[in-house]
């Protein structure tokens, strides 16, 4: 992590950037699964964006290290990743949004960090590394495999596995279907609404961020968090976090051992069994349906 602190800072205010024009044009969804990113085969992407003359998508593009912007009509445009400010990248997308006829305000300051520097006179974040900047999207096609194994297991309400670009991290959560107590808020420079809306509902959420482990690190919460689950025993190589308030395996330590998808598979079991048997989760729906005949 130390070694590419400065190329993952300037790409988390990128990826507030585009993620902010996704959340603006998108209709809203619970949970705030309208302001996504996801994985793509070249980097990470909006999907596609409803837009008044058909769809926009935007991508990162961490092979040729482009950012690339597209339209249904066959707008296209693309400018280099590399040698751009914060602020010179902010300016280079609403010029090639323009370019494309599309019209989008947004808040224009970073959400969930403790220093929000207008992304338009952010030019303190400005490096870019391409090599460091795919190895980090290499990690995340690791981590959405198991993600995406772990996902399938369950029968109840699941978010997607997506990317949040408040804090950089590819999450999934399960949800219990009961109402949550309000969530108490308190994100840095972030609406408390935002997490009352994230958090309304019992949950235990995943995933993987840059940070937590020298390589960063898988992590598992649940809100709320109920009593006893920070005693929960871990597999080899995994430790609860008093700090972060949740449990975290340090992704050097899934690199290293002897069998890495066998670690993650029993870290993200664990702490999903740990958060649904303490907190006396409804069980879920076990009904299959018919098997459907093709004509």
């Amino acid at each position: 992590m130390d070694s590419w602190t400065a190329t993952r800072d300037t790409i988390h205010m990128w990826t507030q950037i585009v993620g902010k024009i996704r959340m603006a044009l998108t209709p809203p969804v619970n949970h705030w699964w309208h302001v996504t990113l996801y994985l793509s085969a070249r980097g990470l992407g909006t999907g596609p964006i409803p837009i008044p003359s058909g769809i926009l998508d935007i991508e990162f593009d961490f092979v040729e290290h482009e950012l690339v912007l597209r339209t249904s009509d066959g707008g296209f445009r693309r400018f280099a990743l590399a040698g751009n400010s914060v602020a010179s990248f902010y300016a280079a997308t609403r010029e090639a949004l323009a370019d494309l006829g599309v019209a989008v305000d947004i808040h224009a300051v970073p959400n969930e960090v403790a220093v929000a520097i207008p992304f338009a006179d952010d030019t303190q974040h400005c490096t870019y590394e391409p090599e460091q900047a795919r190895a980090f999207w290499r990690q995340l096609i690791d981590a959405q495999r198991m993600l995406l194994e772990f996902r399938s297991g369950f029968t109840g309400k699941v978010s997607p596995v997506h990317y949040f670009w408040g804090a950089m991290d590819l999450a999934v959560t399960r949800f219990s279907g009961r109402v949550a107590p309000p969530h108490p808020g308190g994100a840095p420079n972030c609406p408390d609404s935002v997490m009352l809306e994230g958090y309304s509902h019992e949950l235990s959420s995943a995933g993987f961020w840059p940070g937590g482990g020298a390589e960063g690190a898988f992590y598992s919460y649940a809100y709320p968090a109920p009593v006893g689950f920070e005693r929960t025993p871990m597999p080899d190589g995994a430790f609860y976090s008093d700090e972060l308030g949740e449990f975290l395996l340090p992704y050097e330590n899934v690199r290293r051992s002897a069998d890495p998808d066998g670690l993650v598979r029993a870290f993200l079991e664990a702490t999903y069994q740990a958060a649904a048997d303490l907190g006396q989760w409804p069980a879920p729906d076990a009904t299959v349906a018919s098997p459907v005949t093709v004509r």
